[in-house]
């Protein structure tokens, strides 16, 4: 596997070694000891798997207690995929990173504890999994403001039309009145 830092250092793109002929592909999606070695250390304590359809958005969402780490990955279709830095000591925070995830392209993503993370379906439908450092606390979790100016999100909006959102994520406050992390 290669992990590339991003503009946000903390933020990795993973790049796992694919295996393939013509009976299909393998490739290793988490090793402990590798992604310790390359700035991932933390244990995961629940997976996820979402299914979408083309134009929705989720996120950008986040816990403020309980922070979660995400291994996030697509296994059908494409998403564009982003972290934003909460965290108010870092000389990034408001900075945002976007790439696109794909079933093609086989990226993973690390997005740190203390990041609000969402995606947006480009294809027709895409299922997207994640791993988590902490558990679901839907007591803690927040949402942020997608299109909020001052992230400068450069959304690929399929036929430029806004998407599907969330009632909670529709109402999301900005930046600037969100709950952030020190």
């Amino acid at each position: 596997m290669k992990f590339i830092p991003t503009k946000i250092p903390d933020v990795i793109m993973i790049e796992p070694t694919v295996f393939g002929d013509h009976r299909g592909f393998f490739m290793e999606t988490w090793q402990r000891k590798t992604s310790a070695e390359n700035g991932i250390d933390y244990d995961f304590v629940q997976d996820n798997h979402s299914k979408s359809t083309q134009g929705i958005l989720r996120g950008l969402h986040y816990q403020i207690e309980q922070t979660q780490g995400k291994l996030v990955r697509v296994v059908e279709g494409s998403v564009y995929d982003v972290a934003v830095d909460l965290r108010k000591s870092s000389p990034t925070f408001g900075e945002s990173v976007g790439l696109e995830l794909s079933a093609e392209n086989k990226k993973m993503l690390w997005v740190p504890p203390g990041f609000a993370h969402g995606f947006y379906v480009m294809s027709e439908t895409a299922e997207f999994v994640y791993k988590c450092t902490d558990y679901y606390a839907p007591e803690h979790e927040r949402s942020l403001l997608w299109n909020d100016e001052k992230l400068k999100i450069d959304w690929p909006l399929v036929n430029g039309e806004n998407p599907i959102l969330s009632d909670k994520d529709a109402v999301a406050p900005a930046l600037a009145n969100a709950e952030t992390f020190a």
